[in-house]
């Protein structure tokens, strides 16, 4: 039997409370740098080496704050604007001093001390200070901001040693948490801490100490920048300008990075359909395996969703070998633990699923459940779109009658944001953006409080219980075969319970040319690091 599918579509209003759409349609000039008169997403012509456009697959219409988006637009934007007292890698994840002058002498401390770079500045050219290292960290440890779901379990405080000198205090030893300071983006406490400021920084408000200075912002559309002339940190800026255009649909996407007029220079989110077209044409396309990944989220206070039987059954349902061959061409894995496969701490789970729809059959009897009807709620990414038919078609053939309601990804999430109900939700996510350790992975989406489990309205189960618990020892075990052996003890919780968890993930894609662009490598991640690109 063939899907039903909505042709109901909703528009962009309101902002996800950690991801969603600006409430403004204008573009965004004040307190920047630049900006008269409307906004232009090509070159003004001329001499352009000066000059990086780069195409993002995603809306640059989210939240800036970064403290709170997860945003791949404004995540990327966000690195080349902003830096942590640390920052890391964007490939190899290495860490490196950023607004300090070196990482922690001893990670397996207690209290971490940072001496901050002197001479660093904002982009408004006030001096960067001690306050403003406290001032962010007291938000990170804010439990209203999606931040705080990586700090909280293991970070206490920060404080002033003296007026270049600040300290973390741990719990416990957690070396781990060196990489996660990338995430605490340093922000400056008079811009953000005057009334508004977090509205503001909502809006697409960005002031930092970083390489490049946000000076023009149009959502929808694109967003400029340019390097900043006071920066003297450790990643100098290799270009004068960049133009960064948000670009949803695949299709234009590819036409402005290909021919002989291509305007961009570099382009992420590549359809699969198109790599060779563009290898042909002379550019570089390279793929990044990693977490993302597109999963099923399910409402566990609507019946019959909250049996886990119904949950598994649905996933041994899908004919998941079949999506990755149809929709993304091959360039997918079938999900066998919430962590992909390239994880240091990958292990397969004890509960795989695998197509089996005679074991999904026997699992919605086993639930007493018959003739159920699913209205399919998933965001319009493109690549997950296109695997949407698969996910109706093998319910179907188990008897689950299915409506597929794709739609705008703010609108979706805006009304669970506004606690409307739903059955059940397609979504993608890459919790690499943050990180690759399995607890902050696992933290993003499952942690007591926070946004996801809101939505699943799972966490106050004796189950979610016992799950945060073991989560909690595992990251204060001290030994580390110990601990990963925990890790993958609450792994396999998180597999058999099954109330968000992946369906497959997937190769993610960027291309660039050659011959005008280097020093770039493709992410595991959405978005793009220029931070070492040059124009050619």
């Amino acid at each position: 039997m063939r899907p039903h599918v909505s042709r109901t579509f909703v528009n962009r209003r309101d902002f996800l409370r950690f991801s969603g759409a600006l409430g403004a349609a204008a573009s965004i000039s004040a307190t920047l740098s630049a900006c008269g008169g409307p906004a232009s997403t090509t070159s003004a012509g001329g001499d352009d080496t000066g000059l990086i456009t780069a195409v993002i697959g995603y809306g640059n219409d989210q939240t800036w704050d970064p403290s709170m988006t997860a945003s791949a637009f404004a995540m990327a934007a966000n690195n080349h604007i902003y830096e942590g007292l640390v920052d890391t890698d964007p490939v190899s994840r290495d860490p490196y001093p950023a607004l300090a002058t070196a990482l922690p002498a001893d990670p397996g401390a207690t209290t971490w001390r940072f001496t901050l770079r002197p001479g660093a500045k904002w982009h408004d050219g006030q001096p960067v200070t001690v306050d403003d290292v406290l001032f962010s960290f007291q938000r990170a440890l804010d439990p209203q901001t999606l931040a705080y779901s990586f700090f909280t379990a293991w970070l206490r405080e920060a404080r002033k040693v003296d007026d270049t000198t600040v300290e973390l205090v741990l719990k416990f030893p957690f070396p781990d948490g060196i990489q996660r300071l990338t995430i605490a983006k340093i922000m400056p406490k008079h811009v953000f801490g005057a009334p508004g400021g977090w509205d503001a920084a909502k809006g697409g408000k960005a002031v930092g100490s970083g390489p490049y200075q946000l000076v023009e912002h149009n959502p929808k559309a694109n967003s400029r920048f340019e390097a900043f002339a006071d920066y003297n940190g450790p990643r100098e800026p290799t270009a004068q300008k960049m133009n960064w255009l948000s670009i949803v649909d695949a299709a234009a996407r590819v036409a402005k990075i290909s021919g002989a007029s291509a305007e961009a220079q570099i382009a992420e989110n590549i359809p699969y359909a198109n790599i060779d077209q563009l290898r042909q044409s002379g550019l570089t396309v390279e793929g990044g395996k990693g977490m993302n990944h597109m999963f099923l989220m399910f409402n566990t206070a609507q019946q019959p969703f909250d049996d886990k039987r119904v949950r598994q059954a649905l996933l041994y349902a899908i004919d998941t070998r079949k999506m990755i061959d149809v929709a993304l061409k091959g360039h997918g894995t079938p999900a066998s633990s919430f962590l992909n496969e390239q994880n240091p701490a990958y292990a397969k789970a004890k509960t795989v699923y695998d197509y089996n729809p005679d074991r999904a059959r026997a699992l919605l009897a086993e639930a007493g459940v018959s003739g159920l009807s699913i209205n399919l709620m998933a965001v319009n990414v493109s690549w997950l779109a296109d695997c949407l038919p698969t996910i109706a078609n093998s319910w179907e053939a188990i008897g689950v009658r299915t409506t597929l309601e794709p739609q705008d990804t703010s609108a979706l999430f805006t009304k669970m944001d506004q606690s409307q109900s739903y059955q059940v939700v397609a979504a993608a996510s890459n919790p690499n953006q943050f990180g690759v350790d399995p607890d902050l992975i696992l933290r993003y989406n499952y942690t007591a409080g926070g946004t996801w489990m809101k939505y699943t309205k799972w966490d106050s189960s004796p189950e979610a219980a016992q799950l945060f618990a073991m989560m909690d020892r595992a990251i204060q075990e001290p030994d580390a075969t110990r601990r990963l052996q925990l890790v993958h003890e609450y792994l396999d919780v998180v597999a058999e319970q099954a109330v968000l968890y992946p369906v497959l993930h997937n190769e993610l894609v960027s291309a660039w040319d050659p011959k005008k662009l280097t020093g770039v490598q493709a992410q595991a991640y959405p978005g793009v690091n220029l931070l070492q690109a040059k124009r050619l």
